[in-house]
C-alpha cells in the first residue's frame, strides 16, 4: 500500500501536465497526469504536495484546494491512496522535470491526451466543482477500467463501441462517455397493444425531472444503457423490470433491429454528448399500466398514445419528447402502420 499526492496547478484556462516518458517500469509510462509524487516518512499530505511541487516543478505552491481522495487499484499487488489537489497560486521558476515533460495544456484539451480512463472522471468532477470526494478507481493490467465508485457508490461503466457494434476494449464511466461522446451500446424496448385506430397504441414513459438528459420529457417505453461486459437481451429485461416492474422473456421480445441516435445539449449548465447504438425491441404481452410499478429515479408516468397520433406529435412538436423520429418508423414498419 502507498500513499501519494497528486496537483494539478492551473493557469489562464490550463492545467500543467506531466508527460511521464523516462521510467521504464513506471506505472504511468506515457500516460499524461499531475505533479505530485509519494509520502515521506512523517510527512502530511499537505507537506508531501509542497516538497514533491517544487521538486517537480521548481514551483512554491502559494494558493491550493484538497479536492478528493483517489483509491487506485492495479492489478493484483498495487494500491495507492492518492490525495489530490488543484493549484492556481504559485511563484518561482520553472525547471525541467526528471520524470518527464512538462506542459502547459488547454483544459479543453486535456481529454484529447493519452489518460487514464479514471482520471477522466475526476476531471469531470473537477469541471464541476463537485465537493470533496472519495473515488475508487480498480483497473486490470491491461489499463482497463473494472471498476468505479464515488464516495462508496458504484458508478456506471460502459464499453466503448465500433461502429460495427463491437467493443474497442475501452471501458468508460457514464458521464465521460456523455462528456467524450463516446459511442455506447443501448437496448429500446417499445411495448405496445392493439387499438381500432391506426392498429396500435404505444407506451410512453415521461421521464423523471432528475435525469441527467431531458428531463420531464416523454420517451421509449422502457430503456437503457449497456453496463460494461453485458448485452443487448439480458439488458432490455433488467431495464423492463427496472423501470416498469414487467418481468419479460427473452422470448417475448422482438427484435426490430439497430438504430445509430446521437445529439448534443446543455443539461444543468454541462454539455452533453450522446452518441449511442440501439437495439430496438418490440414488446406485444398484455401490460396494464395501472399495475406497473414505476422507478422513481427514472420514470415519473406511463401513457399510451395512439400510433399515429404519436407520431403527428412528435413530427409537429406538440409533444415534449426525446424520440428519435427514425426509430418510431422502424418501428411502425414492424406493426405494419404507416
Amino acid at each position: 500500500m502507498k500513499m501519494s499526492t497528486l496537483c494539478y496547478i492551473e493557469k489562464d484556462g490550463k492545467y500543467l501536465m506531466l508527460h511521464r516518458t523516462v521510467k521504464e517500469n513506471d506505472v504511468n509510462k506515457d500516460k499524461w497526469i499531475g505533479v505530485g509524487g509519494h509520502f515521506e516518512h512523517g510527512e502530511s499530505p499537505e507537506e508531501c504536495l509542497l516538497r514533491e511541487v517544487e521538486e517537480e516543478t521548481g514551483y512554491t505552491l502559494t494558493s491550493w484546494r484538497y479536492r478528493g481522495i483517489v483509491t487506485f487499484v492495479y492489478g493484483e499487488n498495487v494500491v495507492e491512496y492518492m490525495s489530490l489537489y488543484t493549484a492556481d497560486g504559485f511563484e518561482g521558476e520553472a525547471i525541467a522535470c526528471d520524470e518527464g515533460e512538462l506542459e502547459w495544456v488547454d483544459k479543453e484539451r486535456v481529454w484529447s491526451l493519452e489518460l487514464w480512463e479514471g482520471d477522466k472522471i475526476f476531471f469531470r468532477l473537477l469541471d464541476e466543482d463537485y465537493p470533496f470526494f472519495s473515488l475508487k478507481l480498480v483497473y486490470n493490467t491491461d489499463d482497463v477500467l473494472q471498476y468505479a465508485a464515488l464516495d462508496g457508490k458504484p458508478m456506471e461503466l460502459f464499453d466503448e463501441r465500433n461502429e460495427d457494434g463491437s467493443r474497442t476494449g475501452v471501458v468508460k464511466e457514464r458521464g465521460v462517455a456523455h462528456r467524450e461522446g463516446a459511442l455506447h451500446a443501448t437496448v429500446h424496448i417499445w411495448i405496445v397493444r392493439p387499438n381500432d385506430r391506426s392498429g396500435y397504441d404505444v407506451l410512453l414513459q415521461k421521464r423523471s425531472e432528475c435525469k441527467d438528459s431531458n428531463p420531464g420529457c416523454y420517451d421509449i417505453s422502457s430503456a437503457g444503457h449497456i453496463e460494461a461486459g453485458h448485452d443487448y437481451m439480458e439488458s432490455a429485461i433488467r431495464e423492463m423490470k427496472e423501470e416498469l416492474g414487467i418481468e419479460a422473456l427473452p422470448e417475448q421480445l422482438q427484435e426490430v433491429g439497430f438504430h445509430r441516435g446521437g445529439f448534443e445539449d446543455v443539461f444543468y449548465g454541462q454539455v452533453f454528448r450522446d452518441n449511442e447504438l440501439s437495439k430496438v425491441y418490440l414488446y406485444r404481452e398484455p401490460v396494464d399500466i395501472s399495475c406497473l410499478t414505476l422507478q422513481e429515479s427514472e420514470v415519473s408516468e406511463v401513457i399510451w398514445m395512439d400510433y399515429r397520433e404519436c407520431l403527428e406529435k412528435i413530427r409537429d412538436g406538440s409533444l415534449d419528447n426525446c424520440i428519435y423520429i427514425e426509430e418510431f418508423d422502424m418501428v411502425g414498419k414492424a406493426l405494419g402502420v404507416q
